[in-house]
């Protein structure tokens, strides 16, 4: 369904609330800012991006310009027209569709949001490369909840529990055909529910909740009855990297991205 040409990267940066907790305890603008290991987790986004063999062209949607012309290192990739920079909208979702709508309909599409800060470029690569072949519409990166656990013993993640797995979702999403793109319009349907897994599945109809609730319910039973509701195929990556599944939306994901990084070095 997708072509062998590079992903087009697209990188979430605008802030949900205008007064973020992460920012404010590290003293930024907003949270794509916070550093991380000494530097902002949106260039550490854009830097594992540059490095991926499976990336092409680079857009960062968001932050607010004003957050941008105050960066120096941040404005001069954007002025030198290695990053391409637009304006986000109203929610992630809004963002990512509205980006997707101005790119070529066979471009395959890599979503990523700006606070994935330990993201690298092997990653990217595993990711890009798996999705491709489950010859699918959409890829949606999951972590096994053990191996994140087993790694990071003090991490907090939302945990959707299956009867055949438990997993914690990545922040990274292939777009690999025009249909996929439908995706986003969804997506903006259940976007509030994205930390409720019960409510995020009641989506899918009670049934499923119930069958959720008991046990009964595994990630791909999930994911194909979503993908008969939509028209598409939607198929899930499971990542052996367990920092896969940190992105920053707590002030105590910070402290452990930051513990991380200086354990990994640069």
């Amino acid at each position: 369904m997708s072509s062998s040409s590079p992903f087009t990267a697209i990188v979430l940066a605008g802030d949900r609330t205008p007064d973020d907790p992460v920012a404010r305890a590290a003293g930024v603008s907003c949270k794509a800012l916070t550093p991380v290991g000494g530097v902002p987790m949106v260039l550490r986004v854009l830097g594992a991006l540059a490095e991926a063999q499976a990336i092409g062209n680079r857009i960062l949607c968001g932050p607010a310009w004003h957050a941008v012309e105050a960066h120096k290192e941040l404005h001069d990739l954007i002025a030198s027209g290695q990053v391409k920079w637009v304006e986000p909208q109203a929610t992630p979702s809004s963002s990512a569709f509205a980006v997707m709508q101005s790119l070529p309909h066979e471009q395959p599409v890599l979503l990523v949001t700006a606070d994935h800060a330990l993201l690298s470029a092997r990653l990217i690569d595993y990711f890009c490369s798996e999705a491709r072949s489950r010859n699918c519409d959409v890829a949606v990166g999951f972590a096994a909840y053990d191996l994140v656990a087993s790694a990071y013993p003090d991490i907090k993640r939302t945990v959707m529990k299956f009867r055949d797995s438990q997993v914690c979702g990545c922040n990274l999403y292939a777009f690999l055909s025009a249909r996929g793109r439908s995706a986003a319009a969804f997506w903006r349907q259940v976007e509030t529910l994205r930390k409720k897994p019960i409510q995020l599945i009641s989506a899918l109809g009670w049934i499923p909740v119930l069958r959720y609730l008991l046990g009964q319910f595994t990630l791909r039973e999930a994911l194909a009855r979503l993908s008969r509701r939509l028209d598409l195929s939607i198929e899930a990556v499971m990542l052996p990297f367990p920092e896969a599944s940190l992105d920053v939306d707590k002030v105590s994901d910070w402290e452990l991205a930051q513990r991380i990084a200086e354990r990994k070095g640069p």
